[in-house]
């Protein structure tokens, strides 16, 4: 089923819901740490489900993970997890958020540089302050600017070989990233790349080519004609009797569409601070943004042992290079598309999840199972139609790009009732920014703004709240917010809710009344902003902390495998034949009520019948008799 799900919902009916599979998993735990399969939900496959069904599903604890829904079993689980939800325009603004978009403000209107004084980027492996040594171990090339060397902030030697080698090795990593995912066969052996320097001569012809065209004039500094490598190393190592896919992966091949390719694949992974990395002709050019001077570099030199007055003038030089050039505006841009496999995104998501989750493997089909493929079905907006937003219903990614640069991408679905924030994974290079607060507030407003053409679309859905893991609580930071009791799904607001999971991580949270009495007066109330600011919204905490901990949803990555022993399980279906009598089959293509199997196919065995009854028990009691009398459940 796993690899029949598509991001379309199959070629059923659009306007069926159908499910598949249902049954029990167990697997380990990914908040608690436990040693054995300790989680248990529910879980079933789903081929397409209508927008207003999904939302039926999440208001009775139900989630995603591409095409699989699970719901945990609240009562067996070892961290109960309750789904948490936010009325948009009840919204409180906390001090942490507010410091959060002055933050977002700050940098794109050139005041904040994350490279000058910025804890985070003292913490983070991929910033480095103006003190630190450009070949230091903890240095990276798409951090190294051209006015550094311009400024000669470095206190340490800079040759120019070692940073033609890191130019190197930037273009290197790219050739891995981009040929992981393309088929050449293991005979295939790609060369490393070897940067030069641009000769005088070359220099003033582009130059004058440049101006002629009316561009701005940029200075040629590097080149490298690794495609030209490439393309030769994949013609000798392909035999001369090609396969199908051999001789179509090699027609998909040329120097320039490699080089290109490179390019892009640079800038996802990082773009070069001062440089301007083009295709051109199938060599990779090196272009100075700044238009420095930078031939006759051979090494900047600055004692060791500097004096304060030094320092001063040191200083003064930089301070007379920002007033000549002062920052630029950034431009933020957020654009929103249906759930597609995007090759950018996916250079960006496979950068954060083995920088910050520490992945070593990160496949183009997990990434698809997880966060590409779904089965809700599209509903387009209908003209002069308030009861659908302007994107219409469906699975979107909600794009992030800072002067075009993508850094972060948030997966959600635009239901009937909410936006649901799925998961969101952004560029380590940006950490400090807070991105996963920043967007979870932009996801606020869209709600808000949204809801003027649609007014049933008033909720902000974060997933689920596990008060028994300590790094998940920042969820009710988003107040005032509302948890659903798993017993009478009943919305209960958190500050009434949380005496009940004080005293035990499982509860009836629609039992709140008979603590009355013994609880104080309810407040609008949450974790303190100092809480709040430890972990950032849909992300790990591996953002500003140590730990490796994923957050929601991303340990449901892997295929889901239902346990089959607890499928024919009948000692706890509770339920009557009334309760599933109406649900509808589909066998083969033909599709029965309950009611009319055997009438349908004739008699069938007692122990199968008895089998099938039991599980269609349980499957209507976790999803509720009227959304399980309208789904179609089908039989695998």
């Amino acid at each position: 089923m796993a690899d029949g799900a598509s991001s379309s919902g199959g070629a059923r009916d659009e306007g069926e819901s159908v499910v598949i599979d249902y049954g029990r998993r167990r697997t380990t735990c990914g908040y608690c740490r436990s040693s054995g399969p300790t989680s248990i939900s529910h879980g079933m496959w789903a081929n397409s489900l209508k927008a207003d069904d999904y939302q039926a599903l999440l208001d009775r604890g139900w989630r995603r993970s591409g095409c699989f829904l699970y719901k945990p079993e609240m009562e067996r689980t070892c961290c109960p997890s309750y789904t948490i939800r936010l009325k948009a325009n009840d919204f409180i603004c906390s001090k942490e958020h507010g410091r959060v978009l002055k933050k977002m403000q700050r940098f794109l209107d050139g005041e904040l540089d994350p490279q000058v004084g910025s804890p985070q980027c003292k913490a983070s492996p991929t910033k480095r302050s103006l003190s630190e040594p450009l070949n230091s171990p903890t240095s990276k090339v798409s951090k190294v600017s051209a006015n550094e060397f311009q400024a000669a902030t470095c206190p340490n030697f800079l040759k120019e070989d070692e940073f033609i080698c890191c130019l190197s090795n930037k273009i290197n990593e790219a050739i891995d990233t981009y040929f992981q995912g393309v088929i050449l066969g293991s005979t295939v052996q790609l060369p490393k790349a070897v940067v030069k320097t641009v000769k005088p001569q070359v220099k003033k012809k582009v130059g004058e080519a440049m101006q002629e065209n009316k561009a701005g004039v940029q200075d040629l500094v590097y080149t490298c004609n690794i495609s030209f490598q490439i393309m030769a190393a994949v013609r000798r190592a392909l035999p001369k009797d090609k396969n199908a896919n051999q001789t179509e992966v090699l027609a998909d091949l040329s120097p320039n569409s490699v080089a290109e390719k490179l390019v892009m694949t640079m800038e996802c992974l990082g773009g070069l601070a001062g440089f301007e990395v083009k295709a051109c002709n199938g060599h990779l050019n090196f272009y100075s943004a700044a238009n420095l001077a930078m031939q006759n570099h051979t090494s900047v030199v600055v004692p060791a042992q500097a004096s304060d007055k030094a320092s001063r003038s040191k200083q003064s030089s930089v301070n007379k290079i920002s007033a000549k050039h002062p920052q630029k505006r950034k431009s933020l841009e957020i654009r929103m598309s249906t759930s597609h496999f995007d090759l950018e995104e996916f250079v960006l998501y496979r950068k954060y999840q083995t920088k910050v989750h520490k992945e070593k493997t990160v496949t183009e089909s997990s990434y698809r199972r997880f966060l590409v493929d779904t089965p809700i079905v599209f509903a387009p907006p209908k003209s002069g139609d308030n009861t659908v937003p302007p994107c219409g219903f469906g699975s979107f990614h909600q794009q992030y790009r800072i002067d075009g640069k993508l850094v972060a991408v948030g997966v959600v679905d635009i239901l009937p009732k909410c936006l649901s924030s799925k998961y969101l994974f952004w560029d380590p290079d940006f950490a400090f920014l807070s991105l996963g607060k920043y967007t979870a507030l932009k996801e606020i407003d869209w709600v808000k703004t949204t809801q003027e053409h649609c007014p049933s679309l008033q909720y902000y859905y974060l997933g689920y709240y596990i008060h028994s893991c300590n790094k998940m609580r920042y969820k009710a930071a988003y107040r005032p917010s509302e948890l659903l009791c798993p017993v009478r799904y009943e919305w209960i607001r958190y500050d009434l809710a949380k005496p009940l999971l004080d005293k035990s991580q499982y509860s009836i949270l629609s039992d709140y009344a008979t603590m009355q009495d013994e609880t104080p007066q309810p407040q609008i109330c949450g974790p303190s902003d100092d809480s709040s600011a430890k972990v950032d919204h849909h992300e790990s905490p591996s953002d500003e902390d140590d730990e490796d901990l994923n957050d929601y949803e991303s340990e449901m990555m892997v295929d889901e495998v239902l346990v089959d022993s607890e499928k024919a399980d009948t000692t706890e279906c509770g339920s009557s034949i009334k309760d599933i009598e109406n649900i509808t089959l589909d066998l083969n293509g033909s599709k029965v009520k309950y009611k009319d199997l055997q009438q349908v196919f004739g008699p069938i065995e007692r122990r199968h019948v008895n089998a099938l009854g039991g599980q269609l028990s349980r499957y209507a009691k976790v999803v509720g008799k009227e959304l399980s009398d309208r789904m179609i459940y089908c039989l695998s």
